[in-house]
């Protein structure tokens, strides 16, 4: 019984900043391809020192494509729902787990000094894979061939 709830509990605390943080990609306008190279060519300052510089680049950069920030946006929209649902948890965590280890190793090697950052996103990795691992019964023939 412990385990079903803490299963429900670990769903729910993933699907819901998944969700959060699909709809966040959406409220925010797009700037445009040649913002930044308008505001150094103003002699505006871009960030303070180089990993702030090599953040704002990455999501810049993603932005930019016209449909990788959208494409993030909606997976992680999507894996959240899913979890939410509790109908179509273990999906939702496998469509996750990507998004999680991206955003994990985003604060790992971007933002290594914000220790409070690397274990919230570090939980929510641990998460995810606990969900995909306390399942695995339930998916591995998705997997694994059974010719064996």
């Amino acid at each position: 019984m412990f385990l079903k709830v803490t299963h429900i509990i670990f769903r729910l605390i993933l699907g819901g900043m998944l969700t959060y943080g699909g709809i966040a990609k959406f409220t925010k306008p797009v700037p445009e391809p040649t913002q930044m190279i308008e505001q150094v060519q103003r002699g505006e300052e871009l960030g303070d020192n180089i990993p702030v510089l090599k953040i704002r680049n990455y999501i810049f950069g993603m932005k930019q494509t016209g449909y990788f920030w959208p494409f993030l946006g909606t997976v992680e929209l999507l894996a959240g729902v899913l979890l939410l649902s509790q109908v179509f948890g273990i999906l939702g965590a496998i469509i996750a787990l990507p998004v999680t280890l991206n955003i994990f190793f985003f604060h790992l090697f971007l933002e290594p000094e914000h220790i409070r950052e690397l274990i919230q996103t570090g939980g929510l990795l641990l998460i995810n894979i606990w969900l995909l691992l306390v399942s695995y019964p339930r998916w591995k023939s998705v997997v694994l061939d059974k010719v064996w």
